[in-house]
């Protein structure tokens, strides 16, 4: 999905100048061959496949990421998100990290800065696939062959397979 309209009608009001908006960060797993994944312990990266996208703006891979809707349940829109740009289903397990994103400043002059909340979900339903022209490319790869990420990145999908029950904040 494009910019959404909440942020448009922001921005015909402050032009380029600094938002301050709710992020969301998914980590969806699914496990190998169909296995269950124990969410109360360690998960050893060879044993899950993670979902992953490629974004169509500058060809980085990631996790689902998307903005929070005014008055949406961050963990919804983590789903909603996972949906929209992947067409598979998950279930949100837990709160996995808080953090600030940012400033990023958008090819278009735009200047934003997010209060992202990062989900470890499982998948449910559904072969991924680009969905929404977010990303060209959407996929489960093995969590120990995952292709070349941010650190921010990394540490969330870690956080998803460290077994930890309480979210990190930086």
């Amino acid at each position: 999905m494009a910019t959404p309209d909440f942020v448009l009608e922001l921005r015909r009001h402050v032009g380029h100048s600094m938002l301050w908006l709710s992020g969301c960060t998914a980590v969806v797993l699914r496990g190998r061959d169909g296995a269950a994944i124990n969410w109360q312990a360690p998960i050893d990266p060879a044993s899950v496949e993670i979902l992953v996208v490629q974004r169509a703006d500058n060809h980085q891979w990631t996790p689902v990421t998307g903005i929070i809707d005014p008055g949406e349940e961050p963990a919804w829109a983590a789903l909603r998100e996972i949906l929209e740009e992947t067409a598979c289903k998950a279930r949100a397990q837990r709160l996995i990290n808080v953090e600030v994103v940012g400033p990023v400043i958008y090819e278009n002059g735009d200047q934003t800065t997010y209060l992202d909340l990062a989900f470890a979900c499982e998948w449910e339903d559904g072969d991924p696939f680009p969905a929404d022209g977010e990303n060209t490319q959407a996929a489960f790869v093995r969590g120990d062959e995952l292709p070349p990420m941010n650190e921010r990145f990394r540490r969330t999908i870690a956080r998803a397979l460290s077994g930890e029950l309480a979210a990190s904040f930086n």
